[in-house]
């Protein structure tokens, strides 16, 4: 791996820390506290090529590569983590999984208006009755006399569900065969037989729309299916890979803003007449914290070149990425609880924004694969047991 980066991945992360501490950084603090979905900002963002950085110019994205995702996502979610999900989802999940696996119809017609941020893609795996057990789901999607799809069912928990214009969903389409009869659909939320559910009201992440959303008899056009008929579970795993690195690039950035928040902190600060930051146990714990936050970053780089690599030459890079979600998610909590500790009082105060670090990095520990997913996925890998 080539630690120097390029021209292009500097400039895009250099657009992506500009944009964060410009419009981002100021609002974030209220948007949180409302719960409001920033969409000003993801159209801005859109247009700035952060919606679809690996997306291809030809449907209208950055066309660059894994590394320079993983650079402009931690500038993101380093000013506000609920902008970043947004971001992480409609790139690695929606543009990432129709450009794996769409049709070039398909590619055309569905990805530019989400890479531009024009309009707001999701991606629907979770059911009320399935989570890490994504092969348990319930959704149907049956054939009418036209060949079209008929779906009817539920799906829980999909970030930007109430504002998505475009959903990647998962269904069963060949009952009693388990993984082997799920299919992948490309869903326009406009058809009728769609419905998008409350909004969640979450612990952080709150600028981040997340619903339940139902299918009551949609007519799912037959050139919508997505990949192959019966392939939708493999499609959805691998989805979720380049998703885990957006995830572990997430935790990163929320690590990194609370680490740096210390270490000011510690500077200023003061107690028995020196910066606390004199002290050795906050000195132990900031170079934790620091060895915590590098093994994270370089983790998450390594499965983003690990990605670059299989993209070109085929290939797996699951278990990077599942390692550095795993490393990454682990050391955002824990490094924004000792912020928050470091800071005492104001650490716990809204007057500061550790505590949103802190209520933030939890989520990077559940979705995407909880922390146990990751450890059987990787432990799986390594022995080659199941």
């Amino acid at each position: 791996m080539d630690f120097r980066f390029t021209e292009d991945q500097l400039s895009i992360q250099s657009i992506a820390r500009d944009f964060a501490q410009k419009r981002i950084v100021p609002v974030a603090a209220e948007l949180d506290a409302k719960g409001e979905f920033p969409l000003e900002n993801i159209r801005e963002m859109g247009q700035l090529g952060l919606m679809g950085i690996e997306v291809p110019e030809a449907y209208g994205g950055a066309g660059m590569d894994p590394i320079a995702y993983v650079l402009a996502m931690i500038e993101i979610a380093a000013a506000d983590a609920a902008t970043s999900t947004i971001m992480s989802v409609n790139n690695s999940l929606f543009c990432n999984g129709i450009l794996k696996h769409g049709t070039e119809e398909q590619k055309q017609k569905y990805v530019r208006a989400i890479a531009q941020g024009e309009a707001i893609g999701a991606y629907a795996l979770t059911e009320p009755q399935s989570g890490s057990d994504a092969s348990a789901m319930h959704t149907r999607a049956t054939k009418n006399a036209n060949g079209d799809w008929v779906i009817n069912g539920k799906k829980s928990w999909i970030t930007s569900g109430p504002v998505a214009r475009y959903i990647i969903l998962f269904a069963i389409s060949t009952p009693g065969i388990g993984a082997k009869g799920v299919s992948a659909f490309i869903i326009d939320t406009q058809l009728p037989g769609f419905h998008a559910g409350k909004t969640e009201p979450k612990l952080g992440i709150r600028a981040s729309a997340t619903c339940e959303i139902e299918f009551t008899d949609y007519i799912c056009p037959k050139e919508n299916l997505l990949g192959e008929e019966g392939k939708g579970f493999s499609i959805a795993m691998g989805v979720l890979d380049a998703g885990r690195i957006g995830i572990a690039s997430q935790a990163v950035g929320i690590a990194r803003a609370a680490y740096e928040a210390t270490l000011q902190w510690s500077r200023d600060r003061k107690a028995f007449g020196h910066p606390i930051g004199t002290f050795q146990m906050t000195q132990a714990k900031i170079a934790d914290m620091k060895c915590k936050l590098d093994a994270a970053t370089l983790l998450t780089l390594r499965a983003a070149w690990t990605k670059g690599e299989t993209d070109k030459n085929g290939g797996r890079f699951g278990t990077e990425a599942s390692v550095a979600k795993l490393v990454a998610s682990e050391a955002a909590m824990w490094i924004a609880h000792q912020a928050v500790q470091i800071h005492g009082g104001m650490g716990y105060s809204k007057e500061m924004p550790l505590e949103r670090y802190f209520r933030d990095a939890k989520i990077t520990e559940i979705y995407e694969g909880t922390s146990e997913i990751q450890r059987m996925v990787i432990a799986r890998a390594e022995t080659g047991l199941r």
